[in-house]
Order: structure tokens, then C-alpha cells, then sequence
């Protein structure tokens, strides 16, 4: 996915949130929102917002002095989901399609996302919100950007599936499809996160703390990237992705990093952003499942209606 004009002032937006989650002072923080304005000009609209994002934080870390800086987020993240975890088990155990609901309740960890949101009482409050919702089959859970009985037709058709993470805390709910995965439908999982810090995006570390190494092999994207940016990834993964038989692609920074790859992927996501989910032909906050093989590509429109 290319970079449009509307996400410039959202790379400010970000960068302002970073320097003060660091805990830079004013000064500091002016800093980093002029170096952002000097390195914006030399930004080709070509490249990818995740490629834009890897060099924005790389510079907001050097300004700073924070390798981490969303480190005690990411606890925070990951010790909040494993609290809701026995509520999710619950609901697989009550499912009628577990798998559906397995599916479902991945998607809703999307929403911890601290690059977007603001504090982790909006998290959870939005999280219980989606917790609450109905898990019964919906006929919009064959709508073209929730392509659910082609994903369960692709995954009766493989052994192995490559796993590529987001968030910290996020992990949790992933935990609950993968679990489903290895367990129900004897798949093995491959599950990539990234590696270095960006971000609140999930490492090594976290995914262990929530639990992902009782199901999947946990491996390094080797990318430090807001998502899994191919050309910055190590050469372990890329033989593994290249040679996997299905991929499953989380959250928003995976899909700008993979949509105009071939390769065969399925993304999850909730649409935060408006750019996002015209790309895709969805409305914001739609939950995305979807084929990529298969995916129709939409113009992306501005809120005027005009193409960019």
C-alpha cells in the first residue's frame, strides 16, 4: 500500500504521542516534531507508510534516548489480556462455530493499539464492549471483507500456517485462535513477531508471556518495522514465508506493509483508520477477514469523494 497526503498529519500525530510516551520533555518533543518536518520532503508517496514509520521512530529512539520506550505499555497490555482470557475461553467453550468465534475474538485484540489510542481504560473499555457482542453466524459474516467460509475452505486445505503478530497484549487473543488451530484442527503454527522494538508491536518476550509458546514456534520477523516490512526482514523468515502455505496477517500495520504482495495471505483487522478501510471498501471499524488472493482492489477516495 502507497502513502497518501492524509497520512502525513498522522505520522505527526504519532510521533507527538511517541516522544511524550518516552517521557521527553517539551523541548524534546519540539525536537523530534522538526526533525519529522525536514525528513518528511524526502518521503516518496510510493513507499509504504510502514516504511515511513520505521525511519520516524528510529529517529524518535535516537532524540530520546529510549530503545523501548512503550515497554511498561506492552506489560501493561499483555497482563490486561491474560486477565480477559478466562472470559474468551468461556466463549469458545459456549460457540456454536468455534472456529468463527476463535476468529472473531483475534480480531477484537486489534484494538490495543497504542499508536492510535490514548490510554488503557479506552482499551478495555472498548475491548468489553466487543466481548459483549453476538458471536452467532451473521449474514455479514460472508460479506466480501469477512470472508469466513473461504478461510475455513483454505484451512482445511494446509498443515502449516505462518502467523504474523502485531501487538502486544493482542497476543492474548490471538492465543485463543491458535490454541483452536493446533489443538481442533491439528495445524502446526509458525508465529512471527517482530524484531526489534517499534512501537507497542509484540516481541519475543511478550509473546512468551502470554502464552503463544505452548502452541506455536515463535520465531523473528528480524524486521523493526510497524509491520512486517519484506525488504527488512531476516533471511530465516523470508524462506518461511515464501515457502508457507497460508498466511494469516494481523492488524493494520501487516496489511500497508503486505497488500500488494502475492503471496497467500489472509488479514485480520478491525479498519481504524479511514484510509485503511476505503482501500479495502469497508467502513471504519468493520472487523476484516480477509482473502487476499481474492480481494478486489477499491479506489481510495478522500472524504470529499475524490480519488488521491
Amino acid at each position: 500500500m502507497k502513502t497518501y497526503l492524509d497520512c502525513i498529519p498522522c505520522f505527526y500525530q504519532q510521533a507527538l504521542r511517541a516522544a511524550r510516551i518516552s517521557g521527553a520533555n517539551e523541548e524534546v518533543q519540539k525536537e523530534v516534531l522538526y526533525r519529522l518536518s525536514e525528513m518528511i520532503p524526502d518521503f516518496s508517496l510510493d513507499t509504504s507508510p510502514v516504511q515511513m514509520g520505521r525511519e520516524i521512530y528510529a529517529m524518535i529512539n535516537k532524540i530520546t534516548g529510549k530503545k523501548d520506550p512503550y515497554r511498561e505499555l506492552k506489560e501493561i497490555s499483555n497482563k490486561m489480556a491474560l486477565k480477559m482470557y478466562p472470559e474468551m475461553k468461556v466463549k469458545m467453550k459456549d460457540a456454536d462455530d468455534k472456529l468463527l468465534t476463535a476468529v472473531k475474538l483475534a480480531i477484537i485484540g486489534n484494538i490495543i493499539d497504542f499508536g492510535i489510542k490514548d490510554s488503557e481504560e479506552e482499551i478495555y473499555d472498548e475491548i468489553n464492549k466487543m466481548l459483549n457482542i453476538d458471536f452467532y453466524i451473521q449474514e455479514s459474516d460472508y460479506r466480501e471483507h469477512f470472508d469466513y467460509l473461504s478461510f475455513r475452505e483454505n484451512l482445511s486445505e494446509v498443515d502449516s500456517i505462518l502467523y504474523l503478530a502485531d501487538n502486544a497484549g493482542e497476543v492474548v487473543f490471538d492465543r485463543i485462535l491458535i490454541e483452536y488451530l493446533v489443538n481442533c484442527c491439528n495445524k502446526t503454527v509458525i508465529y512471527a513477531v517482530r524484531g526489534k522494538p517499534v512501537l507497542n508491536d509484540a516481541l519475543v518476550d511478550d509473546s512468551i508471556m502470554c502464552g503463544i509458546n505452548h502452541y506455536a514456534n515463535i520465531i523473528s520477523s528480524g524486521a523493526d518495522s510497524p509491520g512486517v516490512a519484506l525488504k527488512h526482514c531476516s533471511p530465516e523468515f523470508m524462506r518461511i514465508f515464501n515457502e508457507a502455505e497460508m498466511i494469516i496477517s494481523k492488524g493494520q500495520g501487516n496489511y500497508e506493509a503486505l497488500s500488494d504482495e502475492t503471496s497467500p495471505l489472509f488479514f485480520l483487522l478491525i479498519a481504524k483508520c479511514p484510509l485503511i478501510a476505503s482501500h479495502i471498501g469497508c467502513d471504519v471499524g468493520d472487523f476484516i477477514l480477509e482473502n487476499h488472493l481474492k480481494r478486489k482492489i477499491m479506489p481510495v477516495e478522500t472524504a470529499e469523494g475524490k480519488d488521491f
